[in-house]
């Protein structure tokens, strides 16, 4: 955790830029535009009436598994400030009003705002999502003053403070989800929330009753919620097996599916990663990465970047998840690129000022994909 003494708000957004920028996952180009909307001193403070009347709460949230940056150790100012901000929002970020309109039509969003109360703490599942390829929900927590609410595994392994929620045990239909990709955390601006997150390798149904059972430390009776889900599954699923070669290094899109909430893209990949004469001796190209964006060249934000302290191999297998379009969009375009890093110290060139570093597109791997509803 990331903890903020008392300073001023310029010391605290050097704080969080830091925070940003040494995250060990972080979302390309996402914080350069944090880092823009927190410098926009003409930013609405109005939410929209849509968030208004459909008790949806868009604001700042954590990138789970990376870092957390406490409320506790902010300013009131800077984190009425946080609140703003759209593009690190709560498990409903990143989807437009129309598109988010159509998740709540569907089941896929909703708040079911349960809540449990024992030894004089309560805890309450406020929203949820599942749009059929990823879950997400947050939870509040309430009765206890701490400075986190998942805590560190040293605090909620011990157990000798009261109040920190443990990881959470998640069944459908009474049967543990079984998963390969997923966190828990607390969320960076909001006091005493967790944000769930199953991304990946789960099979569920688009109807069933999801049970959600968290301990508290120093509280024997675990909280409970049972939550009935049921979703019209019109995810659009493409597989174009197609496929886009430069020299030894060629990839094949096996899939992409488009939810409302949501674009999951999975692709593999072979042979060398193409270089720049930037890319030799002392630098090195990364393993390539993909950008994603609609007919009208709007590019959406991809969840989680990875970076690994290696040269790139030769053989991988992308499975990522992105934002969603705000409309369905009639082609995607998958723009191919790498960063350059340089092999001393493995640091990204051009990683400053919250940029996650300087992107080498490949444009001759640029492939273009037509999207048939």
């Amino acid at each position: 955790m990331v903890h903020l003494p008392n300073q001023t708000e310029s010391k605290e957004m050097d704080t969080i830029e830091q925070w940003i920028r040494n995250s060990e996952m972080p979302r390309v180009s996402m914080s350069h535009q944090i880092m823009n909307k927190i410098g926009d001193q003409t930013m609405s403070k109005t939410k929209s009436n849509f968030v208004r009347k459909t008790l949806v709460t868009v604001s700042a949230a954590a990138v789970l598994g990376v870092g957390v940056i406490g409320t506790g150790f902010v300013s009131p100012a800077m984190a009425d400030t946080l609140k703003q901000i759209p593009v690190i929002g709560s498990v409903f970020s990143g989807i437009s009003d129309e598109r988010l309109q159509t998740a709540i039509d569907q089941g896929i969003a909703t708040s079911p705002n349960l809540s449990v109360t024992h030894d004089g703490v309560t805890l309450k599942v406020t929203d949820l999502l599942y749009d059929g390829t990823v879950l997400k929900f947050e939870v509040e927590r309430e009765g206890v003053e701490l400075p986190s609410t998942f805590g560190s595994h040293q605090d909620r392994d011990k157990g000798e403070v009261k109040g920190y929620i443990q990881t959470p045990t998640l069944l459908v239909n009474g049967k543990e989800i079984k998963y390969t990709s997923g966190g828990f955390g607390d969320i960076p601006y909001k006091e005493n929330t967790i944000k769930a997150e199953i991304r990946d390798g789960m099979s569920l149904p688009d109807q069933f009753e999801l049970t959600i059972q968290a301990k508290v430390t120093q509280i024997e009776e675990p909280f409970e919620f049972k939550i009935p889900v049921k979703i019209e599954n019109n995810m659009l699923v493409l597989k174009p097996n197609a496929t886009e070669t430069d020299g030894k290094f060629s990839y094949t899109v096996k899939q992409l599916e488009i939810t409302p909430a949501s674009t999951r893209l999975i692709l593999d990949s072979t042979g060398d990663v193409p270089k720049t004469p930037e890319q030799t001796g002392d630098y090195s190209a990364t393993m390539v990465y993909y950008d994603i964006v609609d007919d009208q060249g709007n590019e959406i934000n991809q969840d989680r970047v990875g970076f690994f302290n290696s040269k790139p191999e030769t053989e991988y297998h992308v499975n990522e998840l992105y934002q969603a379009f705000a409309a369905t969009p009639k082609s995607i375009t998958i723009k191919p690129y790498t960063f350059t890093v340089n092999t001393s110290d493995w640091k990204i060139v051009g990683a400053s000022n919250g940029i996650a570093g300087d992107k080498t597109y490949l444009d001759d791997l640029e492939l273009t994909i037509p999207v048939q509803p």
